[in-house]
Formats: C-alpha cells, sequence, structure tokens
C-alpha cells in the first residue's frame, strides 16, 4: 500500500535572538517516494531525524545514504539537498534553530562540516526528544522556548553520547584522558576563580588527588595550578581596574576571590612592576580623565 504524504510544522510563538540557542521550529513528514529538497543554502541549522525509509544526504558535493536511526545536519550557508527514496521514502522528524551558541551545541552532538550525520543505534530517546520539542511548540503554554531550548541540549547530549559509544564505549588512551581533565581544571578555575577557592577543594570536586592534578597542569603549561589561579585572579582584577573605577581596590579584591587588598597589591605589583593603583592612574590618563 502506498504511504500517504503528510507534513506537520510548529513554530515558536517565542523568538529570543539574544539566546544562546534559539529553537526557531519543528515538525514531522511521511515524504513521498524521490521527494527532494534542495539543492539550496539555509541561514539555520537544521536537524533530521529519519522515524523510517531511507533516503540520501548531500553536502557540499558529499554525499551520504541514510536510514532509519540517522540523522543529519545541514549548517547555515552549506549547499545541500536531500532526497528520499523511491521505493521506501523516508520518515523524519526535524528541528531548526540558531543563536550564538548554536555551533558550539552542534560541535558538542560530534557535528562538523566533514561528519554531519550521525547515528544513535535506534534508541527510543531521541525520537522522544524530538517529540518533545514538537509539542513545546506547539502546545505553548508558559515559556515554550526555554521548554524547546532545553529539549534541543538534551538531543545533543544524547547525539554526543551515541558518538562516544562509537568511538569504543569510552576508551581513550591516558593521554587523552590527560587532556580531558586538563580541560576541566582550566574551566572550573575560569568560572569559580571569584569564590574562596583552593586547589584542595578543585582536586575534590574533581575526585583526584591534589598532587597528581597539580603535576599534570604542569606538565602541560609550565606551571602549577595554584599559580596559574593566582594569574588568572590577577589579570581578571586588573581587567576590572579598567573597566570598574567605581570600585575600590579593596572591593577589586574580593570581587576576583582574594579577601586581603594588600595581597592583592603585591601579587599586582609582582607580576605588572606597578601599584594597582598607579596602574589605575595611568589608564585614567591615557582616556585624558
Amino acid at each position: 500500500m502506498a504511504l500517504k504524504e503528510t507534513y506537520t510544522v510548529a513554530s515558536n510563538p517565542v523568538i529570543e535572538h539574544n539566546g544562546p540557542v534559539n529553537v526557531l521550529f519543528a515538525g514531522e513528514s511521511q515524504t513521498k517516494p524521490g521527494h527532494r529538497r534542495g539543492p539550496k543554502v539555509y541561514d539555520f541549522y537544521l536537524m533530521h531525524y529519519v522515524l523510517s525509509g531511507k533516503g540520501v544526504f548531500v553536502c557540499e558535493g558529499c554525499r551520504y545514504e541514510l536510514g532509519s536511526g540517522e540523522s543529519f545536519l545541514i549548517e547555515p550557508e552549506r549547499l545541500v539537498s536531500y532526497e528520499s527514496d523511491e521505493t521506501e521514502p523516508w520518515r523524519y522528524r526535524w528541528v531548526a534553530f540558531d543563536g550564538k551558541g548554536a555551533a558550539a551545541l552542534a560541535a558538542e552532538g560530534g557535528f562538523s562540516y566533514r561528519s554531519p550525520t550521525a547515528d544513535t543505534g535506534g534508541t527510543k530517546r531521541t525520537e522522544v526528544l524530538y517529540g518533545s520539542i514538537f509539542r513545546s511548540l506547539r502546545e505553548g503554554g508558559a515559556s515554550p522556548h526555554l521548554k524547546a531550548a532545553g529539549y534541543l541540549y538534551l538531543l545533543f547530549a544524547e547525539y554526543g553520547s551515541a558518538r562516544d559509544r562509537r568511538q569504543g564505549g569510552m576508551l581513550r588512551t591516558a593521554e587523552g584522558e590527560g587532556e580531558k581533565l586538563f580541560r576541566q581544571m582550566v574551566h572550573y578555575m575560569s568560572t569559580q576563580y571569584a569564590q574562596p577557592l583552593s586547589i584542595e577543594q578543585m582536586a575534590e570536586s574533581l575526585g583526584y588527588n591534589r598532587a597528581y592534578l597539580s603535576r599534570l597542569f604542569k606538565q602541560k603549561t609550565g606551571e602549577t595550578p595554584v599559580t596559574f589561579l593566582l594569574k588568572l585572579r590577577i589579570d581578571k582584577g586588573r581587567q576590572m581596574l579598567r573597566e570598574r573605577p567605581d570600585l575600590t581596590i579593596e572591593q577589586i579584591a574580593a570581587s576576583v576571590g582574594l579577601q586581603d587588598a594588600l595581597y592583592f597589591s603585591k601579587q599586582f605589583r609582582r607580576f605588572y612592576d606597578q601599584s594597582p593603583t598607579a596602574y589605575r592612574k595611568t589608564i585614567r590618563g591615557l582616556r585624558g580623565e
């Protein structure tokens, strides 16, 4: 029996232009045999998940044959086309999105220009998440844009997990694990520097011995985490001296996680050969204040 062509779509009633990720619309369709889109370009990201059937996706001249459980991501400004099979036309769900964080989100899911497809192994969760995005937009209610964005993040987390499974069940070399841990340390300190953070607290949070973390960090950077954290705090303080003339030295020191203003001033002079007060006067002079 011939499949009946269907098409349903729901648009986001709230477009958050300044948001990191904005879901634009989502939908589902059963295509007819040989149904074709393109060649064309889009100015947003458009993700498809194949529910059944099969077809072909072409991106910048590269051809990908896809079937049930597989996905393809169209990036903005890429020349693409996609066509359903003549005998087993595909049925798929899709979601369109953009935003300043869209590219990073796609990368987290394992997608790139050279790797625009994914296979989640036909897990029901992927299909359900597409459906949840669609229902959030269709039903509206309170903050549908936030609900849809939340489901989109969960969807890409699912793609990220599938990528890890494809790469061998998270089997990584010690060097690879070390690189990941190093990035976690940098991220931790870069986001927590304003708190009364200690390296012991970071080690406990990450689940590693302090000595091991210090040794790994020094291998990567040539300096200890303690020195890196101190430099980070002083650099942030220097930035605030330029940008926040309304704050005192004591307030700036506290804002970067150093409660002792004298210690902040001493370390500032150590790194920049002048006191915070002298630096602030220099900046004011350059500005003609």
